[in-house]
């Protein structure tokens, strides 16, 4: 059972390297950049995070497939497993749909995309010489120049039921978005599938204060409606220290190998305190 932390998007990314060396003095396991439109870069963000630490996972959760291509995505990826091995997970997902069309790379078929996608990005980082010609990639007789002795596991940051199967079929692991809750966990385990090595990482938001449901109001709104459920049903780890410690912990016993919490307000650190505290 892993413990994650989640440098949040609405963070100025000046802040991440204090927030990187406070984590790296802690028990917690990985520390978990994000890519999403407009804030910040996923593999600079991984990168920065990984040269001011010396001991923390760092994971990226998660490199939309339409905006990257597989070759340089493995490129970027096997720089960063060889001068940090053993401490990079590399997510990879649909990329939200809005967001694509608003940068004109909506791709025709998403699940091809980034099944075709993943297996590229783990055979080159194998150090295979790979010829794909897919649907949606196509590469010829590519290989990488500085494979990384370990390669780095690739994890699909996905939550529909077809693209469940899809990780458990290509991915090492499945990154879950934040409001999934324990009682949604086997469900969704069944759905994946795959080894008893698939990792399944899960986010979830953190907030310790008395003022949670009012720190927490605006990021619920819009998760729910990702999701696709009632603001209500958005499962948070919030409340007292005890409080988000449980939630966590009943993660955990669900099926989670990693829960990644996403601490809320202006003090992230004060938050993941407490939790560790309580936990």
């Amino acid at each position: 059972m892993r413990l994650g932390v989640m440098f949040d998007r609405d963070l100025p990314p000046e802040r991440l390297i204090p927030f990187a060396r406070a984590l790296d003095e802690t028990s917690v396991d990985d520390l978990w950049v994000v890519e999403d439109l407009g804030w910040t870069g996923g593999i600079s963000a991984a990168a920065t995070a990984l040269a001011v630490t010396s001991r923390l996972r760092v994971g990226i959760g998660i490199t939309p497939a339409p905006l990257r291509n597989p070759m340089l995505l493995a490129m970027e990826l096997a720089n960063l497993a060889r001068v940090h091995p053993g401490r990079l997970a590399a997510g990879i997902g649909h990329g939200v749909g809005d967001w694509m069309r608003q940068v004109g790379a909506a791709p025709p078929s998403p699940l091809t995309l980034l099944e075709e996608t993943i297996t590229a990005v783990r055979a080159l980082l194998r150090g295979e010489t790979v010829t794909l010609h897919g649907k949606s990639v196509h590469l010829d007789g590519v290989s990488l120049v500085h494979p990384p002795a370990v390669p780095p596991p690739v994890l699909a940051g996905v939550k529909g039921p077809r693209s469940l199967a899809l990780s458990g079929r290509v991915a090492q692991g499945t990154i879950l978005p934040e409001g999934v809750g324990p009682a949604q966990l086997p469900g969704i385990l069944d759905q994946i599938g795959g080894d008893a090595d698939h990792e399944l990482v899960v986010f979830t938001f953190l907030h310790t204060g008395a003022d949670f449901a009012e720190v927490t109001r605006p990021m619920v709104e819009g998760q729910a409606g990702f999701l696709g459920v009632a603001p209500e049903e958005v499962v948070m780890a919030v409340g007292s220290p005890e409080a988000a410690a449980a939630q966590v912990k009943a993660l955990w016993a669900a099926g989670a190998g990693t829960v990644a919490v996403r601490p809320l307000g202006s003090d992230p650190i004060q938050h993941v305190t407490a939790l560790l505290s309580a936990l």
